[in-house]
């Protein structure tokens, strides 16, 4: 079998959580830093966006951050690193080694060819399956292990959501080929 859909493997963006500190004056956050959005009305908390690495920081009046946008972990903790300097140079008082809590990656893939919906939808676990073409293209299947939600599409292309770590992705697809290839959909 190719190791083909493995290498197509991408994440398009992690979804992660950071507590900074236990209070931030957004007032004072959205004045003083350049390019800060700020407009209560529509969204309570300050968004600032990073261009290297190219990633969102939505900044809540607890202390709780929300980083959104990143391609790796790499881009992730350095985009928290920026943030942090950011906040020191306006002399918030935040530890000096900040962490994050992967909530959500999501990754594409590509099975290289296209696959027969209809089929898999009769051949998989029908209580782990969700497919209204009519509604959505794609075919949801959510995995157990990794606790993930895969989307496929007929055209071989997957989109898996939910994962907290890269690895999950991974796991995913390779269980994808198993059920494909015992299906004789592979």
């Amino acid at each position: 079998m190719d190791a083909q859909p493995e290498e197509s493997l991408k994440i398009e963006n992690i979804v992660a959580s950071a507590k900074v500190t236990d209070s931030l004056d957004l007032q004072m956050l959205s004045s003083r830093i350049p390019d800060a959005e700020y407009n209560k009305k529509r969204f309570p908390g300050v968004v600032l966006r990073m261009q290297d690495p190219k990633i969102a920081a939505l900044v809540f009046g607890s202390g709780k951050v929300v980083l959104t946008g990143a391609k790796s972990i790499d881009s992730l903790s350095k985009g928290l690193e920026i943030l942090g300097d950011k906040l020191r140079s306006l002399d918030v008082d935040i530890p000096e080694e900040l962490t994050y809590k992967i909530q959500n990656i999501v990754t594409s893939a590509d099975l290289g060819t296209p696959i027969n919906l209809n089929k898999i939808a009769v051949g998989f676990n029908l209580d782990r399956i969700e497919y209204e073409p009519e509604q959505f293209p794609g075919l949801v299947y959510r995995l157990e292990e990794p606790k993930v939600v895969v989307l496929l599409f007929g055209s071989g292309k997957l989109i898996i959501t939910g994962g907290k770590k890269p690895e999950d992705a991974k796991k995913a697809v390779r269980k994808i080929l198993a059920d494909l290839s015992n299906l004789g959909l592979m």
